[in-house]
């Protein structure tokens, strides 16, 4: 995309179609959400940003892209949509605590409101980086930004130098905070052309949220768990650029985590920091809402990556960021409203298809045998017919088409 008027219209012609799309897509979902959770102030609030956006968009749907005072006005209008969502994600978060205080949620809920947040937060990632990299390129108020940079884009992102620039931002508020912070031990390995920088086409602004955010974690960690070591073990950083993929390892020595509780610091249902109180400027700046990792990890899997944790509890944890080598390959990854996503809100609890053994098996054993005994009859005796191929197959879900972005498109 180059920022001449060509360009612009292309670009103008584009987003005028496909904001309303994914705007229109959310609130449908949106709509999905238990009643008692869109009642709440915060979440009605969201909801009436996402009303009044979608309405200022779509009036721009039959107007000529020759026109210079519609793509001003249309710039002016994506500033003022973007500005107007700016605090989408702790005014859904206030939403969710304010359904969690007033009524008792069920896992089954639990999993719904999940499903929902990683699709909504991704939406949000999305439209603000076509919004930006619209208004970066065409919007002479805003300023050439980077030289380098298209847009948001960078098409030479230096991996080491944003991962520096993440690790002193840390530091500084670690320090702050706990007057001590950890070294940074860094190591780079170059798979597709040795002892080159390592670099990719990559949005520099994503990279650095999600390393800031396991950079916090990793240190916030360490000082905790080590705090009477005299010294602290450093964090290692390992960055490596295969042929298809690039991968961030950030080793800490913070204690790590019991198993069970991992997948927990993914959940937005779930926090270990204590809640974010406007009012007491004492609350540590390590912590928040606990949306950090799972908003982290949308960024990461928004161009295809993924991020993932490994933690030794006892020891320390590996956080490791996977980002794809080719941008050919780094396309977006968006929720989809279909029939699909409309089973998600509608599941119900079922029966836990793995058990765990009872600590008294003998009640166990006296209250299944029978049941168990027919069953094996039954199945000895083909009483149980299994489904044929055909009604398998039957049962796949439809693929639907959708425009595929990618960073080499963008840029």
């Amino acid at each position: 995309i180059g920022s001449n008027n060509g360009c612009e219209r292309t670009s103008f012609s584009f987003l005028r179609q496909e904001l309303p799309v994914r705007f229109a897509n959310i609130l449908k979902e949106i709509d999905l959400l238990p009643d008692k959770l869109l009642g709440t102030p915060s979440v009605k609030l969201v909801k009436s940003w996402y009303i009044q956006s979608l309405k200022e968009l779509i009036e721009f749907h039959q107007k000529s892209p020759d026109d210079q005072k519609v793509l001003s006005d249309f710039i002016d209008t994506l500033i003022r949509v973007r500005n107007r969502h700016h605090d989408v994600v702790p005014t859904m978060a206030q939403g969710i605590i304010e359904y969690k205080d007033t009524f008792k949620v069920d896992p089954v809920t639990n999993q719904n409101i999940q499903y929902f947040l990683d699709r909504f937060y991704m939406s949000r990632i999305s439209t603000r980086m076509l919004m930006n990299q619209h208004t970066l390129l065409f919007d002479d108020k805003s300023g050439s930004g980077h030289p380098r940079h298209i847009g948001s884009i960078d098409p030479c992102c230096d991996v080491v130098e944003v991962v520096n620039d993440a690790y002193e931002s840390s530091k500084m508020l670690c320090d702050q905070y706990y007057l001590t912070s950890p070294e940074l031990k860094l190591t780079q390995v170059n798979g597709k052309a040795p002892g080159e920088p390592i670099s990719i086409v990559y949005v520099p602004s994503h990279l650095f949220h999600m390393l800031f955010e396991l950079f916090k974690n990793s240190m916030r960690a360490t000082v905790e768990f080590q705090e009477n070591s005299p010294t602290l073990s450093p964090i290692e950083v390992t960055v490596v650029l295969g042929k298809e993929d690039l991968a961030i390892k950030i080793s800490d020595r913070g204690g790590g985590v019991p198993v069970r509780k991992i997948e927990r610091l993914f959940s937005y249902m779930y926090s270990t920091a204590p809640r974010p109180n406007v009012d007491d400027g004492r609350n540590t700046p390590l912590a928040g809402f606990g949306y950090g990792l799972p908003i982290s990890r949308l960024y990461a899997k928004y161009f295809q990556g993924d991020l993932n944790l490994y933690s030794i509890c006892g020891y320390g944890t590996d956080a490791i960021i996977y980002l794809k080598a080719l941008s050919t390959e780094s396309v977006e990854k968006l929720p989809v409203f279909n029939k699909s996503a409309s089973k998600h809100y509608q599941a119900t609890s079922e029966a836990d298809d793995w058990c765990v053994p009872s600590k008294d098996p003998k009640n166990m054993a006296k209250q299944s045998t029978s049941r168990g005994i027919k069953l094996a009859l039954r199945a000895a005796f083909g009483s149980i017919h299994l489904p044929s191929n055909k009604q398998v197959s039957g049962l796949a879900e439809e693929k639907e088409d959708k425009t595929i972005i990618s960073l080499s498109y963008m840029h």
